[in-house]
């Protein structure tokens, strides 16, 4: 027979039948296959049980050529099981899938923002679909990614198992079942959700799933798991997924904060060790910031915060000028992505008032320049619960009423993502970091929703200044390379036009062209690449 040949980051699969049927699978026994590369390295991967006696193993290859693997069962007489080998050959990658091109997601030199295997930096521009791989079915996912890929999204944030916002899948699926102490993992589940994984990355984007949905209720895993059984259902997920193009989010919505914070190091630690080839993170409840709980430890990879849906002074100012725009520099040095900021059509926590397109924009802007650009998320009322019709979502009785998921994804805001996104690759956005002190005057100090954010690269050579309101832009020019030449750019439309040069005076004011919102960019070649 011959080897199975794979293409490059693509996915390895392979599956064992055990000669021995277990009372409790998950417990009984363990698979762990070491396969070994063309130059002799090794790696080990955990195998999954996949229902009856049947155990799989995923892997995605990274060296092209011949590789060999072989099982070691906790139970070694069982012959189906232990001792099982194999060869399969890796054959470069072809297509023009961005996963597959590039490789896996990884942490640039300097730990500021993200890169995928081949180097080339990575911006993530998430959509939240909390409970879409739950809640659709296979044409609706295909028809929700095909339209994130066309708006220049490149990750996507669902939950992965049974939460306060779906009690099941839609087929009325479990991820688990049986008591707290106890549980017991539903591999049919899993096999449904296999098509979503294997349906994101097909489109080249990078799955990002919540693993453990942890804020406080009796009806989110994360929360009212055992450590022990937590640790064993989130190890599951990672066998079983653990090959595709994923970057984990461990908690969600959680406080991880005090008394929790050693329980949530110690399931990191468990599940994901000290070397780990996929990045994690937690994604915490609003306003929380737990860059200094988890920043030493070696499995978390970036910080997310949620700057949540509110509208007040003290909720603008949060993001503006607190723990994201103060403790991004603190070492060791991570990205830092806001995971949750204002979600399209959502009712605001404060005036009641539905938040608007520009809402969302202007919250985007200001997460990525007021720290290191690594990237931003962008949320919708109507589709991160996937409702099919009108309805207000299940146990989220204060963020008013979502309309369907299918009329949401041509909303708006998500085309402003996209114009975000044509921006940025439009410029060398990885070097970017905050510049505040290029700013004489910052009208943000006294009225919060006016604050200008600003941020630079370390050669002086570029500059991009985000306005929320139209006025004037007062720059210190000694804090600027010079010749440089700057632009207006219209963040909804992403349209160009000329602002002129920087020129000798100490301070150089520019007046935006128009009302609304608007980007100033300078540099040597008026703020390209």
């Amino acid at each position: 027979m011959n080897a199975a040949r794979v293409q490059k980051w693509t996915l390895f699969e392979t599956q064992f039948e055990s000669h021995k049927t277990y009372q409790d699978p998950i417990r009984d026994v363990t698979l762990e296959v070491r396969l070994t590369d063309p130059n002799g390295g090794a790696r080990h991967v955990e195998a999954f049980w996949d229902g009856g006696k049947t155990w799989r193993v995923r892997f995605a290859p990274d060296v092209v050529g011949q590789w060999s693997y072989a099982t070691t069962c906790s139970d070694a007489g069982n012959i189906g099981l232990h001792h099982q080998i194999g060869t399969f050959e890796c054959v470069a990658y072809t297509g023009d899938n961005p996963c597959y091109q590039h490789g896996r997601v990884k942490l640039s030199d300097s730990r500021r923002y993200l890169v995928s295997d081949d180097g080339s930096p990575f911006f993530w521009l998430a959509c939240t679909a909390w409970n879409g791989a739950l809640k659709s079915d296979a044409a609706s996912w295909e028809t929700y990614l095909q339209n994130r890929l066309e708006r220049g999204f490149s990750v996507i944030q669902f939950v992965m198992t049974q939460w306060r916002a779906a009690k099941a899948d839609r087929e009325g699926q479990l991820a688990f079942t049986g008591p707290n102490e106890r549980i017991e993992i539903n591999p049919a589940f899993f096999q449904r959700m296999d098509g979503k994984y294997e349906a994101v990355n097909r489109h080249g984007l990078v799955a990002s799933p919540v693993m453990l949905w942890a804020i406080r209720g009796d009806d989110n895993p994360g929360y009212f798991l055992p450590e022990s059984e937590a640790i064993l259902l989130t190890r599951y997920m990672v066998a079983r997924y653990g090959a595709y193009h994923v970057i984990w989010i461990l908690g969600g919505d959680g406080d991880y904060r005090g008394e929790n914070t050693e329980r949530w190091k110690r399931i990191g630690q468990a599940i994901f060790g000290d070397h780990h080839d996929r990045l994690a993170t937690m994604h915490p409840g609003g306003l929380q910031w737990v860059g200094e709980e988890f920043r030493n430890e070696a499995w978390f990879s970036f910080i997310s915060f949620q700057s949540g849906h509110g509208d007040n002074d003290n909720n603008l100012k949060w993001l503006t000028t607190g723990p994201p725009s103060r403790d991004w520099d603190k070492s060791p040095v991570l990205p830092v992505i806001n995971q949750e900021p204002n979600y399209e059509a959502h009712v605001s926590y404060h005036s009641r008032n539905v938040i608007s397109p520009f809402m969302v924009r202007r919250a985007a802007y200001w997460s990525l320049l007021v720290s290191p650009t690594a990237g931003v998320t962008y949320g919708h009322h109507g589709i991160w619960p996937w409702p099919e019709q009108r309805e207000v979502p299940l146990g989220h009785a204060s963020t008013g009423e979502s309309g369907p998921w299918h009329e949401a994804i041509q909303a708006e805001g998500a085309m402003y993502m996209k114009v975000l996104r044509e921006f940025f690759d439009g410029i060398a956005w990885h070097r970017l970091r905050p510049a505040q002190d290029v700013l004489d005057a910052q009208p943000g100090e006294e009225t919060p929703a006016k604050f200008i954010a600003a941020a630079m690269t370390d050669a002086k050579d570029l500059a991009v200044i985000y306005t929320p309101e139209a006025g004037e832009i007062r720059l210190k020019t000694a804090q600027l390379a010079s010749p440089m030449k700057a632009a207006w750019v219209k963040p909804d439309t992403g349209k160009r036009s000329e602002a002129g040069v920087i020129g000798s005076a100490p301070v150089q004011a520019f007046q935006t062209p128009g009302d609304g919102d608007w980007l100033l960019v300078l540099g040597k070649d008026g703020g390209g690449r």
